[in-house]
């Protein structure tokens, strides 16, 4: 049997997080490992307990969950994190998405989603609302942000990120394209390098804020 996703929520509502809680523990391959409202009482969990995925509120009252996220590197393990927010800007999602945030989800959203979401970031991959991607590319298109021609796509290459912007996993992209893993994962480090990144998280900043006019412009999903 495998090892359970090991979880910590991080919310200031308290009725959220007990409902939250409930529904997680249904699943047989998630464990709670702890439930806080405070980003000391999170941190001090991290630096005791090993932890898989963070399932972090943007908004806790007279803190942020940015204040978390500064301070995970001094932790002893190494959690990707999960926004689950009722709403943020366009400019703090892609300002989180930076700091290496692996998901952003709302809490309106269905539950199946948030499972679903939990299950892909543990396994290394990425969970981005299509809504959130098409309101944060259609931002910036309105903004008339300035894009860097100086590197563009290959065909290849806009159809693996547009993949990324839809939340599919290396495999799935793979499959939809025709080629093998390897080929895809060969792919995004083409995308990284052409980016200046080392993370999907901030690849899709990177295309969404600097280059939405000329990666994303032939992207039909996402226009």
């Amino acid at each position: 049997m495998s090892t359970p996703t090991r979880i910590l929520l991080l919310d200031d509502h308290s009725l959220f997080r007990e409902s939250l809680v409930r529904l997680l523990e249904s699943e047989p391959d998630f464990r709670v490992v702890a439930h806080c409202a405070t980003v000391s009482a999170a941190i001090d969990v991290l630096q005791r307990t090993p932890i898989d995925v963070v399932l972090l509120d943007y908004d806790l009252g007279e803190e942020r969950g940015t204040d978390l996220l500064r301070q995970l590197h001094a932790c002893k393990s190494s959690p990707r994190v999960l926004m689950v927010t009722a709403g943020i800007s366009e400019r703090t999602t892609l300002d989180i998405l930076n700091a290496g945030v692996a998901g952003v989800l709302f809490k309106h959203s269905n539950p199946t989603q948030l499972v679903d979401a939990i299950r892909k970031i543990a396994q290394g991959e990425m969970w981005l609302d299509g809504g959130i991607v098409r309101s944060l590319v259609s931002g910036v298109k309105d903004r008339g942000a300035e894009t860097r021609n100086t590197r563009p796509l290959t065909s290849r290459q806009q159809e693996v990120l547009s993949g990324i912007l839809d939340g599919l996993t290396n495999k799935e992209i793979a499959w939809n394209l025709k080629v093998s893993e390897s080929s895809i994962k060969a792919v995004i480090q083409e995308l990284f390098q052409k980016a200046g990144v080392r993370t999907r998280s901030q690849l899709v900043r990177i295309a969404i804020e600097k280059h939405a006019g000329d990666w994303l412009s032939n992207d039909k999903k996402l226009g």
